[in-house]
């Protein structure tokens, strides 16, 4: 693993400016590459989709994801195709979306969704064996605030086996809709119902497991609120 880093620096990577694959053509007003924008995009994901190419043919695989301050993170078992290959510096493509909405329009050509979506292109990087505990922490504290504490922690054997990946966010681009349809002027009188179905994602209540005998934490018991 040649491109392992052995420490995790603290600093934001620098913001590349649109590159070809990144410039957006279709609705360009909708674009918004504001990295705080693309933090929140990835902070609200449990999954992003990471897209390459092997010597197979090319594949997108869902898994989980975090992030590290200007860094996306994803990891795997070691045996596993998406990290062997992708260890090997490989040129991957991850995205993300959100839906926020259906938008319902008074023609069928101008229905639309509401969204916010990223597009993140790089290599990634192996994380060192002395920062996997740190990073695999980081991401429990995404999953639920304060579980660290509480559970086993991850022990040499199971560290070993997995590999942890990160990808500065430099090269990437965001695009985004809301409001209610844009209908053309001949279409308003099209006896229609026009409007948005807004859609969210919603948590309900914890189901505890049969052999659980501890009283549900706060992350646990504010899960549904």
């Amino acid at each position: 693993m040649s491109n392992s880093i052995p420490e995790i620096a603290d600093e934001e990577s620098k913001v590349q400016a649109p590159s070809l694959r990144t410039t957006i053509k279709r609705i360009p007003k909708n674009a918004n590459n504001e990295q705080e924008f693309l933090h929140a995009i990835i902070d609200e994901a449990y999954v992003c989709h990471v897209a390459f190419t092997d010597e197979h043919g090319s594949h997108c695989i869902p898994t989980a994801c975090w992030r590290e301050h200007n860094h996306l993170y994803i990891h795997g078992a070691n045996a596993s195709r998406m990290m062997k290959q992708l260890v090997k510096g490989t040129q991957a493509c991850i995205t993300i979306t959100h839906v926020d909405g259906l938008v319902l329009a008074r023609s069928a050509f101008n229905h639309s969704m509401n969204y916010r979506s990223a597009m993140i292109y790089g290599v990634f990087e192996v994380v060192g064996a002395e920062q996997k505990a740190e990073s695999m922490a980081a991401f429990m504290e995404k999953i639920a605030p304060g579980r660290q504490a509480e559970i086993r922690a991850g022990s040499y054997a199971e560290l070993a086996g997995t590999t942890i990946l990160r990808m500065p966010l430099v090269e990437f681009m965001c695009k985004t809709r809301s409001g209610g349809p844009n209908d053309d002027e001949e279409d308003m009188q099209q006896a229609a119902w026009a409007g948005v179905l807004p859609i969210r994602v919603a948590h309900d209540a914890p189901i505890a497991h049969e052999q659980n005998t501890q009283a549900a934490p706060a992350y646990v018991s504010a899960w549904n609120d």
